[in-house]
């Protein structure tokens, strides 16, 4: 019998729906039962804000880094990297390899030790101390209306499952799924959201590896799937490893579906946006914040690239073996569904396989390892921004002088105002066909430009609180020029960019963000230097701590090798290295 038979009928809006049966049900409900049960527990323990916000600063390190990649694996992890891999190939990879590990390891061999020894509870607040209040100021609200968007990217994918799951419409679906993150997160905190996410890591593991391995044999095997593949390339127009390889046709624009050549992906992609997420976003920043020393600080990036170099064989592999049955035929008739525009539906990748290729049982595992990305997604983001709201717009500017319980309150209350927002967001993501083009435009606008200050900040004595606030205005302005004046080959003007004139086409939605980060980290680098040489700087007494040349390098408590952050990041990123000569 076919994978997947019975649970599978045509006709849905999104030209497919799923039938579990009582025992997915159960495993789902289980799931759910644990997730609440998980928040009802840790209300007890959540006394003060810093219990709320940060667990207390008491997570071992493997916790905390199994957290710090599981915050990543929301839907735009889980979704958005099989609606990439179907759409650009195996060049998706370099999100990983290219676009994550570096940054991680320079975020825990370079970064941690200027973020846990400042003892700042936020990004934001760490701005604060390096440059000024009202640099500060503006990265909390740029960052705040970025998790916003982040959190309703995951709300809209959760939604979009309990449509297909239940045949419910779209609004009643992004009520439920608000719901639920709401109870668990409003009682639990940010300690509620990390064992969420632990859970998470292993249940998507656990539910995704059959599905990679019953997809590449119903194509036939890797063979089956590179004839394939071989097939969308031509059929596109493209060399036929266009969809195989990763450096080798990044020569030309032309060469690859991405439409990106090798300067972009290595600065834009690479450079600008890898470092500027894993490196200033507070969303996973704040899972390393939450260990229990310097040393666990520094080893949780670290630890997490592990498991992170080998996600793309578990993430983006469904999508191209989704793409090569679309086009080359597999045993199942796996279909990709069209929008109403006729292009593929690349955000269906993972909710079509699912239904098509497991039976029931599996089917509910698979189901819950899907609904625990985007739940856990949305918390992340919900957490991180209900404490840059408390610590960094409420008590900095309105009450800085109230009691913890009231912050705690205040916290309590951002979560209802954070996913209440995200609601609205779920319906902007509405309007992609691949979330993870628009979580990089976000990126671009709000990440990008931030690093090019942290850069500075942290390794330049001269940079100024008037130069870091001038830079971070430029670097936003140029991005929203740049995204005014180009398009998307085939868009309409709007939201996908264009609104101001269309003077450029992109080939591709990546393509126009990777400039688009481009222009935002270059201008606010340049703006910030021009600015600071004619400001004056803080006194290097102030800097202790937060400038490297005034801090004491930081002695390492591990004596074992495999424990020491410098040690390990030089063994990630041999690891690195050799995974991309392997796809080259």
């Amino acid at each position: 019998m076919r994978p997947g038979r019975g649970i599978w009928r045509r006709g849905a809006p999104d030209g497919a729906d799923m039938h579990p049966k009582a025992i997915d049900w159960i495993i789902m409900g289980t799931y759910f039962a644990v997730v609440l049960g998980i928040g009802a527990t840790l209300k007890r323990s959540m006394r003060t804000s810093t219990d709320f916000f940060l667990s207390g600063r008491a997570m071992p390190a493997w916790i905390a880094g199994l957290a710090f990649i599981s915050a990543n694996l929301g839907a735009q992890e889980v979704i958005g990297m099989a609606a990439s891999g179907a759409k650009y190939g195996m060049a998706t990879s370099q999100f990983y390899w290219v676009g994550a590990i570096p940054a991680m390891v320079f975020l825990g061999v370079f970064m941690m030790p200027f973020y846990y020894g400042s003892r700042a509870r936020s990004v934001p607040e760490y701005l604060k101390l390096r440059f000024d209040e009202k640099t500060r100021g503006l990265n909390a609200i740029t960052f705040a209306v970025m998790t916003v968007f982040s959190s309703g990217i995951s709300l809209y994918a959760l939604a979009l499952l309990l449509r297909l799951l239940l045949g419910w419409d779209f609004n009643a679906s992004v009520s439920l799924s608000a719901l639920i993150v709401l109870v668990y997160v409003f009682l639990g905190g940010l300690t509620s959201a990390i064992y969420n996410e632990v859970l998470q890591f292993f249940l998507i593991v656990f539910g995704f590896a059959p599905l990679v391995l019953i997809g590449l044999k119903d194509v036939g095997g890797w063979q089956g799937l590179v004839a394939g593949l071989h097939t969308v390339a031509r059929a596109r127009g493209f060399a036929p490893d266009a969809w195989l390889s990763t450096w080798s046709v990044m020569g030309s624009p032309h060469e690859n579906p991405m439409g990106i050549d090798w300067f972009s992906m290595a600065m834009g992609l690479g450079f600008v946006l890898s470092f500027g997420y894993w490196c200033t976003d507070f969303l996973v920043v704040q899972r390393a914040l939450s260990a229990e020393s310097m040393d666990a600080a520094r080893r949780t990036p670290l630890i997490a690239a592990i498991p992170k170099m080998l996600f793309p064989f578990l993430v983006i592999l469904p999508g191209m073996i989704a793409i090569a049955a679309t086009v080359h035929g597999g045993a199942s008739g796996l279909t990709l569904p069209r929008q109403a525009d006729g292009h593929f539906n690349y955000n269906m990748v993972v909710p079509l396989m699912l239904g098509r290729y497991f039976p029931n049982g599996m089917l509910g595992l698979g189901l819950t390892a899907l609904m625990a990305s985007f739940m856990t997604g949305m918390a992340g983001n919900v957490t991180a921004f209900n404490t840059v709201w408390t610590y960094d717009i409420y008590q900095a500017y309105l009450r800085p002088e109230a009691s913890d319980a009231h912050y705690l309150t205040v916290g309590r209350v951002a979560t209802v105002v954070g996913i209440a927002l995200s609601v609205a967001a779920a319906y902007v993501t509405n309007q992609f066909n691949n979330i993870m083009d628009l979580l990089q435009l976000l990126f671009a606008f709000v990440n990008a430009p931030l690093f090019a200050t942290f850069l500075l900040g942290m390794f330049w004595k001269r940079a100024s609180g008037h130069g870091a606030f001038a830079g971070l205005l430029a670097g936003t302005a140029a991005a929203a020029v740049h995204h005014g004046l180009t398009l998307p080959a085939g868009a309409a003007p709007g939201i996908k960019g264009g609104w101001i004139a269309v003077m450029h086409l992109y080939p591709s939605p990546m393509a126009q963000n990777f400039w688009t980060a481009i222009y935002a980290f270059a201008v606010c680098f340049l703006v910030t230097v021009g600015v600071s040489l004619v400001t004056r700087p803080r006194p290097e007494r102030d800097l202790v701590g937060l400038v490297y040349s005034l801090t004491p390098r930081q002695p390492t408590g591990a004596t074992r090798w495999y424990r020491r952050p410098a040690v390990l990041g030089a063994c990630v990123l041999g690891a690195a290295v050799v995974l991309n000569l392997m796809f080259w």
